[in-house]
């Protein structure tokens, strides 16, 4: 059984297409793996028989010979940045002479892309909504136009992009990551600054919110109280602190705003299970 970063993608072509509920948009399959990102919306796409609502920044990822349709208005065209590849095979890809058939219940593909058997391949959903992830969709869009723009090693450069990409995809499938817009503002400014002591009260004011939602609502977004996850922040520059400058210990716990250097190391030895001094003289007790 093969494991997701085992795949060798191989992008055949990449386009902006407009969807204008065209009689080609009906049911069919294609010989090889499709990504449809959706700029706009509604509308619906079918996948295998059933259908799926269609919204801005939607990813519909097809799998080769799977039946799809596209269930768009004529009154309301929706645009897509489209990307066929293979995932299995560079040496012979299918995705740089793609073909489609209709009524795919009465015709079969010649050539369909290789595939494998892979459970996290498998665990990607078919539509997902990136509204909540812009460093995904701007990476996408990024490996979209760099496709038709690159002249010199698109090849090499655009696969390598697309293998990263869905890595990143998988992670955040299956990590979960805060999608409420409040807490996801509060985190940018959080982690630009962890150093800056601000009381909890100002973290909810900064969100617009009460202070009992507030705390339901971060937990339920991050998995930590305010306090653990500015915590985590704190340790973490400490970690950085150490490893790239020359700053003493004492300076370093100064920075972080601690009143002198024994709460820093007693909270660092707690959290990173050896003291400060041997964290930056060891780098392997950094693993």
């Amino acid at each position: 059984m093969k494991k997701l970063n085992e795949i060798t993608p191989h992008v055949g072509d990449a386009m902006y297409y407009l969807y204008d509920g065209s009689s080609n948009e009906k049911l069919r399959v294609c010989s090889v793996y499709a990504f449809h990102l959706f700029t706009d919306g509604p509308g619906e796409m079918e996948i295998n028989g059933k259908r799926y609502p269609i919204d801005n920044r939607t990813l519909i990822f097809l799998r080769p010979a799977e039946p799809h349709a596209f269930h768009i208005s004529p009154k309301h065209p929706l645009s897509s940045y489209n990307l066929y590849f293979d995932l299995w095979d560079r040496t012979n890809p299918v995705s740089v002479n793609r073909t489609f058939i209709s009524a795919p219940e009465a015709f079969e593909l010649s050539t369909v892309a290789s595939s494998f058997t892979c459970e996290e391949l498998d665990s990607l959903p078919r539509v997902f909504s990136l509204q909540p992830y812009p460093e995904l969709y701007d990476s996408f869009l990024m490996l979209a136009k760099l496709f038709n723009e690159s002249k010199y090693y698109r090849t090499e450069m655009i696969n390598n992009l697309l293998y990263a990409w869905f890595l990143h995809w998988y992670n955040t499938v299956h990590t979960h990551q805060p999608t409420d817009y409040r807490i996801v503002r509060l985190l940018a400014h959080l982690n630009a600054q962890p150093e800056q002591r601000e009381p909890v009260e100002a973290w909810w004011k900064f969100c617009g919110l009460k202070r009992t939602y507030f705390h339901v609502l971060f937990l339920r977004e991050t998995g930590l109280t305010p306090k653990a996850y500015h915590h985590k922040l704190l340790m973490r520059r400490a970690s950085h602190l150490l490893q790239e400058s020359e700053l003493s210990i004492t300076a370093i716990a100064e920075r972080l705003g601690y009143p002198s250097i024994h709460p820093f190391t007693r909270h660092f030895s707690s959290f990173y299970g050896v003291s400060p001094k041997h964290y930056r003289l060891h780098p392997q007790s950094r693993e």
